[in-house]
This record gives C-alpha cells, sequence and structure tokens, in this order.
C-alpha cells in the first residue's frame, strides 16, 4: 500500500533487545569510571609483610638507600602536604562525628628539624667507620658496639620521622605545627658525637646544640619540660646538660649515687628509663623450642669482670663463683667474637648472671631476656625500664648482693627453684621479650612503643609543672621514694 512503511524488527525482538541495552550501557559507565577513577591507596600498615630491621648498622644502610628525604637539601619540606597526615592531624585536633575526643587519645610529638651536623653527619660517621674501626674504650669495650647498644635515640627519630602510611605505632603521631604539639622530641645524637668526635669538637657541638635548642620559642616558653632529650649513655652531653635538666631524660638508668648524674638531674618524676639495644639476636619461639632441652649449664655470665662504681661485684661474684659445678664465669667483650660466643652462652644456659656495671644498669639483663636465660640481678640500686607496665617477677630473679658474695649462698638459691617454676619464667621470657627489641618499623608492644606509654603517664604532670612555673617563682617539689632491696632513698627533684 502506497504510503505504509513496515516495521523491518519483529515486536518481540524489540521487548529482549530493550534491557539488553540498558545493562550494556551499565557495564560501559562502571568500565568508564573504573578506568578513569584515581586509585586510592592502600594504607593498611600490613600490606608489605616485610620483615622489621633489628641490626643498627643495617637499619642505617636501609636508612640512607631509602627514598626518604630527610637528610636530603629538601628535608625541610618532608611530608608536609602529605594528604593521609593532613586528615589524620585533623581527626586528632578534633576528633570526628562519631568520636569528638578522639583527638585527646594519641600523643602528638614535634620533632626538631636541627642541622645535620647534629643528625644525618653523625649517623653517617658511624656507618662508615664501623667496619674500618679498631676503637676501644679505656675498658676495652669496642666504641661502636657500645653506640649500638645506646642506640635508642636512633630507633624513636626514624619511626617518627617514618611516613605515616608506613607507621605501625598508633599512640604517637608527628606534627608539624609547634602550637599542636605536646612534646617535642630533640634529634641530637650525643653518644655518636662522645665517641667518634675528638673531645673538644665533640664539646663544641654540645655547646651549639645547647644554644640551638635553648634559643627555641618552645623551650623557652616551657624552660624544656615538655621537650624529650636522649642522653642514653651516661657520658653523652655530659658537659652541658645541666643547663636541660628540667627536660625529660631518656636513661639507662637513674643512678642516684652522683657518679654519674648530679643531685636534682634525674629523677623517675620525669624521667623514663629504655632498655639497651641487645648485643645478641633474638631467640624466637622455635629457637626456644630448640634450646630448651639443650640448656646444661645453670648460670652463665661473660663480660668485664673489672668495673667501677657498682659494677666491683662483679670481681667479687667472679671469685665466689669461679670453678663451681655448673657455672662459667668468662671474661671477654662485646666484640664480633665475644657477641657469638656470649650468644652461645646464654642459649645455653638456665640462668645468666646480670650484675651492676659501672652504672646499675647492665647490657646483659637485656641479651639474657631476649635469649631466653632466666636474668639473675644483682644491682642494689638499678630501676629497669618500664615499670608499672611490665611484671618483671614473673621473668627475672632480683638477689640482693650482700647475699649473692656470700659462698654458696647463690648457687643454693638457684638451685631450690623448681622445674616447675623455671619452665613458667621461661614461658614468659618467651612472651615479654619482644618489649625488649628495637625494630624499624617500630612494633606495637616493642620498646617504642611503651617508652610513649610511660612518657604519656608524665603528660598531665607535665603540663601542671608548665601552668604553675607561669605563676609561681619556683614550680612545685616531687619527692621520689624508690625502695630497691634493703636500701630506702629519697630522690627530690624540682618541677
Amino acid at each position: 500500500m502506497a504510503g505504509r512503511r513496515l516495521s523491518l524488527a519483529n515486536p518481540r525482538s524489540i521487548s529482549i533487545s530493550k534491557p539488553l541495552l540498558l545493562l550494556l550501557s551499565l557495564f560501559s559507565l562502571l568500565a568508564l569510571f573504573l578506568l578513569i577513577s584515581p586509585k586510592i591507596p592502600n594504607t593498611n600498615p600490613n600490606r608489605s609483610a616485610k620483615a622489621p630491621t633489628r641490626y643498627f648498622p643495617s637499619a642505617l644502610d636501609e636508612f640512607f638507600s631509602s627514598s626518604n628525604p630527610i637528610c636530603s637539601a629538601t628535608s625541610s619540606s618532608v611530608q608536609l602536604n602529605d594528604p593521609f597526615i593532613s586528615r589524620r592531624e585533623k581527626e586528632r585536633l578534633y576528633g570526628t562525628l562519631s568520636d569528638p575526643w578522639a583527638g585527646s587519645q594519641v600523643l602528638q610529638v614535634y620533632v626538631y628539624e636541627m642541622p645535620s651536623k647534629f643528625t644525618c653527619d653523625l649517623l653517617k660517621l658511624f656507618r662508615d667507620t664501623y667496619k674500618e674501626t679498631t676503637n676501644l674504650t679505656s675498658n676495652g669495650s669496642p666504641v661502636h658496639r657500645l653506640i649500638e647498644q645506646h642506640s635508642i635515640d636512633y630507633w624513636l627519630w626514624r619511626d617518627l620521622i617514618a611516613p605515616e602510611s608506613e607507621r605501625l605505632l598508633k599512640n604517637v603521631r608527628r606534627v608539624y605545627r609547634q602550637e599542636e604539639a605536646d612534646l617535642f622530641y630533640i634529634p641530637f645524637f650525643t653518644t655518636i658525637s662522645f665517641f667518634l668526635l675528638e673531645k673538644q669538637e665533640c664539646k663544641a657541638l654540645y655547646r651549639e646544640a645547647l644554644k640551638w635548642v635553648t634559643d627555641q620559642p618552645a623551650w623557652k616558653r616551657s624552660e624544656g619540660r615538655d621537650h624529650i632529650l636522649p642522653v642514653h649513655h651516661p657520658w653523652s652531653f655530659k658537659s652541658v646538660r645541666r643547663f636541660m635538666k628540667k627536660a625529660i631524660w631518656l636513661l639507662p638508668d637513674m643512678d642516684n649515687t652522683g657518679n654519674w648524674y648530679k643531685p636534682g638531674e634525674v629523677c623517675l618524676t620525669k624521667d623514663v628509663i629504655l632498655p639497651y639495644v641487645p648485643n645478641v639476636e633474638l631467640c624466637d619461639t622455635k629457637c626456644l623450642l630448640e634450646t630448651r632441652p639443650k640448656r646444661a649449664t645453670l648460670l652463665f655470665f661473660r663480660g668485664r669482670l673489672k668495673r667501677n662504681a657498682g659494677g666491683k661485684i662483679r670481681s667479687k661474684l667472679g671469685a665466689v663463683l669461679n670453678g663451681a659445678d655448673g657455672v662459667i664465669i668468662e671474661e671477654g667483650t662485646a666484640g664480633e667474637g665475644g657477641r657469638e660466643l656470649a650468644q652461645h652462652g646464654m642459649r645455653r644456659s638456665v640462668f645468666c648472671l646480670s650484675p651492676a656495671g659501672d652504672t646499675p644498669s647492665s647490657a646483659r639483663l637485656f641479651d639474657a631476656i631476649v635469649s631466653g636465660c632466666i636474668p639473675v640481678v644483682i644491682s642494689d640500686e638499678l630501676e629497669v625500664p618500664f615499670e608499672g607496665l611490665l611484671r618483671y617477677n614473673r621473668m627475672v630473679l632480683f638477689v640482693n648482693s650482700s647475699d649473692a658474695v656470700q659462698p654458696g649462698w647463690l648457687l643454693k638459691y638457684l638451685r631450690g627453684i623448681d622445674s616447675t617454676k623455671i619452665r613458667e619464667m621461661q614461658t614468659d621470657l618467651a612472651e615479654y621479650s619482644r618489649h625488649f627489641v628495637y625494630s624499624s618499623p617500630a612494633l606495637p608492644l616493642g620498646p617504642e612503643d611503651l617508652t610513649w606509654r610511660m612518657i604519656a603517664g608524665k603528660l598531665t604532670s607535665i603540663n601542671q609543672c608548665i601552668a604553675r612555673s607561669t605563676h609561681m617563682e619556683q614550680g612545685p617539689r616531687f619527692e621520689c621514694t624508690c625502695k630497691a632491696g634493703n636500701n630506702t632513698r629519697v630522690v627530690r627533684c624540682t618541677c
């Protein structure tokens, strides 16, 4: 018929093709969206199952070979525009709709960007001289090994400056505006400078560091009360640290005898005791199971028997214990060969002797813990790290010096401990050892984590001192009464 058009498609085929076309259109739009949308980074800290680095020289090699520009000329702009950090800092400051108080749960730390001669240059000096040096201290200890034992300043700093998306600790954050900070971290490597620089050069550097820090507005505002100063070796920063005694010092022990710290410089009220970095490798669960039946030695010690101050007890113990059945007492240092011998001996012993050194503390306590060897501490003045967070009586034996030096007393005491108690303490050592192993990245419940927990517990009193100092000529005084063995001493600190 003229003027009439016929459809080429039948009605049934049209009814099927409409939904199909709609579905294809939706798929096309979705594919286009996925192609042009920005990739969302995975901020899960566990996305890379990289094993933590625990050996200080290896950690430095990794640090300087990484793309982290902290030690480059552009360090002043590091991470300032990181959107991840910006978002997290706002959440900490102002909370979220679901939890408006979330911002009060995390320590906010401002890390000073000091000139490289106080930081990166010293780390490079250590790294570049580590293998070549034969430098020894006056008592024969290898200098670089000694620096490693006290390298807590590196491990804390390394964690703080790491990109936020790579950090595992969530109880402390780095902030980039001083007015947002709870605390200020001073990243000066005082131990490296003391041992590796010439005496006069070191003292001059100390004076420069002192002036640099005390010229900062934040220091002047609080007189340093909210500043963290790592002085973990008792000789480090010694010539000028009296001018910074109101800061939070990170120490190996208190040593209130006056041999290393002057009265009023250190106190448990403001300062924090940190464990030494172990000289030996961690004996993990597999290692502990393998070595448990091989622990045939009752009591083991390897180290310097002639020490100063409280460490004089070492020679007395050596005279009492040497040659006794089941006891190994060896003279030695922490050099590479000595390290291997100490590790071998500790992993084959039930108990490890940990007497005082030149100061009340000794690295052997922490070497024993990570070796699964029950420490026998003989140091009446010792204050242990993280006390109040950790229950040391589950894994450590504390013995009075007067008892330990009595002929036959110590061995009779150790042999009288039943096998069930020994097994329980060994099990607790396996659990507690993670609290004493520094690493990069820093791990939850590791020593870096517990350090910030201890400092957080002091923050209220720190802020109180700062507030009171604005309307009092002299701040309040705190008295810390510490009991060690049969001795009770009172330490008075000025707020």
